[in-house]
């Protein structure tokens, strides 16, 4: 919620001037992806696991909902309960969708108790601040029956809940943040039954992320209770370069809104880390705006496919109480869902473009099994034919695969070698799992 905070904020950590210029390259993929005596520089891990916080997490994306992109500040127990409800009926809690997520506003506007009278220095900082004593308290008149309560009404539907606080002395919204209340704040949420925590970067006093974040892991895991952490620091300090060991996902980017160019903007964004991903951390473009209604159905469909291709965290941020048919036919395609949730847990990427300011676009990625998924995305303004070579993907031009088509859920083709088009429609995006017929190696 970076675009909704307070000038101070902005001008402290604006992203406005951050320019990333991503180099799409076509280079082949190595024989045996889980073999690591092979190396390539497409869907290339080195980067990844210098080795991720192992608190037993994000083993696979995270899947749920957070409140944000829809409701903002106007959220109350009713519209949690209601929602975690609403993942149950409509049958998104069995595909996954298990983290019920409050964001920012559930809190009153100060601690519960007054501001010291002398001035504190921060541990982490050369800052001088009045550090405000007591804990964090629920927003009486939206959570008069407190978060503990609502925890057990969550968990008693068998999901998981998550709350929002910031790494900063105020939240983008301007509650109390967490900065050097760390391990008060996070005693605290263990004792409500908390599973998972989003830290912004709001009101932050300047102070290096690099800093900031880790005494918050540190405090989570003296809890004793194994609580999600998910860090939302903008993409500021390129987070997947030292993330890893702190958070199990990391925000890339700043915020997503209800666009096609930003979502197309974040997912080209985030496509720069992809080595810096898997099990235990994941990349974050942040959450999903598909049912919000600033997109058509084609670009919900593509944003829905690039993210799980991407690896990314699967947070639906609409409002699950009124799904829409085309909405919930997104969000539950479970053949999609299974791409994001693959066990070899490697971040696909842009292989190869083509046309008008690139705008005809191959993304790929490897599954377990020696499979790969490919997504033809046509980001140009009218329907164009996109087509995936197999040099792009790696493979030996020699190679046949059987196709299969996740959004039509049927197999296309049995025998395609050498390349493979479709006729897509503009700003939409097809689908596909290639499956080697035979046990070939890939291009070397």
């Amino acid at each position: 919620m970076a675009d909704n905070i307070v000038s101070i904020s902005l001008l402290i950590l604006s992203l406005s001037a951050i320019s990333l210029t991503i180099a799409i390259r076509v280079v082949p993929l190595f024989e045996n992806y889980e073999n690591p005596s092979f190396k390539s520089n497409l869907f290339d891990t080195s980067k990844y696991g210098r080795l991720q916080l192992n608190n037993g997490l994000a083993r696979t994306p995270q899947m749920g909902w957070n409140s944000w992109n829809f409701f903002a500040c106007n959220i109350n127990e009713t519209i949690i309960k209601e929602t975690a409800d609403a993942l149950i009926s409509t049958g998104l809690a069995d595909l996954g969708y298990v983290y019920v997520n409050i964001d920012d506003c559930w809190s009153t506007l100060t601690r519960n108790s007054k501001v010291q009278s002398r001035p504190v220095t921060f541990r982490l900082s050369k800052f001088s601040w009045l550090v405000v004593q007591g804990d964090l308290v629920p927003d009486p008149e939206t959570f008069p029956s407190g978060i503990k309560a609502l925890a057990d009404y969550i968990h008693g539907k068998g999901l998981k809940l998550g709350i929002y606080s910031d790494a900063g002395v105020f939240t983008c919204q301007v509650r109390p943040g967490s900065l050097d209340h760390e391990n008060d704040d996070a005693e605290l949420f263990a004792s409500w039954g908390i599973d998972y925590l989003k830290y912004d970067n709001c009101f932050n006093l300047g102070i290096k992320p690099e800093k900031r974040y880790p005494p918050m892991r540190k405090a989570l895991n003296a809890t004793g209770r194994t609580i999600f952490y998910s860090l939302c620091e903008w993409g500021v300090d390129d987070p997947a370069l030292w993330a890893g060991v702190v958070g199990n996902s990391w925000r890339t980017t700043d915020d997503i809104n209800d666009s096609w160019a930003s979502m197309t903007t974040i997912a080209d964004l985030n496509d720069k880390w992809a080595a810096y991903a898997g099990p235990g951390g994941w990349n974050d473009p942040d959450m999903l705006e598909v049912g919000n209604g600033g997109m058509t159905y084609q670009e919900y469909r593509a944003h829905f496919s690039i993210w799980a291709l991407m690896k990314a965290p699967l947070l639906v941020g609409c409002d699950v109480r009124n799904l829409t048919t085309e909405t919930l036919e997104i969000v539950s395609n479970e053949e999609v869902i299974a791409v994001n949730q693959d066990s070899l847990g490697v971040q696909g990427r842009k292989v190869s473009v083509a046309g008008t300011d690139e705008c005809s676009q191959v993304w790929a990625g490897p599954l377990s099994g020696n499979r790969l998924v490919v997504a033809l995305w046509n980001r140009c303004s009218k329907t164009v034919t996109v087509t995936a070579k197999w040099e792009a993907l790696g493979l030996d031009p020699t190679t046949s695969v059987s196709v299969r088509d996740l959004w039509k859920h049927k197999d296309v083709s049995g025998d395609v070698v050498a390349l493979f088009s479709a006729q897509v429609e503009s700003h939409d995006c097809m689908m596909y799992i290639f499956t080697p017929n035979t046990v070939s190696r890939y291009a070397i």
